[in-house]
């Protein structure tokens, strides 16, 4: 079992005694594929992970899903159903092994009360998430397929070590989960990748996508944005 103030969102919290705390949360171990929050679950605890990778998605009335985001080591969720009670609206399942520490509501609102650093994090964070999510609405509304494919590869795009200014998105993600983001089919994915790599602008290596000019696609995304009005 690890100690809360080895989670990032609880660093630096001075103003909180965090040992009181940590005989109140529950910590566990999840497998690869292993649902941790389904769609309409009505518990409200807040999951924090200590390892591992998730992926969370969301469900349109039709029945089509969405990946909304993927956290990674560090990152928490659940927050929302813990601060107004709502049945989750996501599913988030285990990418990886994961080890998570689980909050309740209660005890994630004590501690937010109790301490005002812990209070600033999270009201950065939900503006933060906002913004994200303003910004893929706005890609979603006014950019076609392929600027949205572009949009979403930078998104998920590090830099290339020593080989600047390329980025790449390692491992490369495969076509049906790039469509799960952007909400289009697999076959257009494979066609817009296939046009990227016939400009050179993306090329494939066995561990990774490799965007080998991410300004122009900056370029593209910014004339496709000002075009739309």
């Amino acid at each position: 079992m690890q100690a809360l103030a080895a989670i990032p969102f609880f660093k630096n919290a001075t103003d909180l005694d965090l040992k009181i705390f940590e005989r109140r949360c529950a910590w566990k171990k999840v497998e690869e594929g292993q649902v941790l929050v389904d769609f309409e679950d009505r518990s409200s605890d807040v999951y924090f992970l200590a390892s591992g990778d998730v992926r969370i998605q969301i469900r349109t009335a039709g029945g089509k899903e969405v990946i909304l985001a993927d956290m990674r080591t560090g990152d928490f969720f659940g927050e929302l159903a813990a601060i107004d009670g709502i049945a989750r609206s996501a599913n988030v399942t285990a990418l990886t092994r994961a080890e998570i520490c689980i909050v309740t509501a209660a005890v994630f609102r004590e501690m937010i009360a109790a301490s005002p650093i812990l209070a600033d994090k999270l009201l950065k964070l939900l503006a933060s998430r906002v913004r994200d999510l303003n910004n893929r609405l706005l890609e979603h509304t006014v950019l076609d397929i392929r600027h949205r494919l572009y949009a979403e590869l930078l998104r998920l795009s590090t830099p290339r070590p020593n080989a600047a200014p390329a980025r790449v998105v390692t491992p490369p993600p495969v076509h049906h989960v790039l469509a799960a983001r952007i909400g289009c089919r697999r076959e257009q994915i494979t066609r817009e990748l296939g046009a990227m790599k016939a400009e050179a602008l993306m090329e494939r290596t066995r561990g990774a996508l490799v965007l080998q000019n991410p300004d122009v696609l900056r370029e593209r995304i910014a004339e496709a944005m000002r075009e739309a009005g």
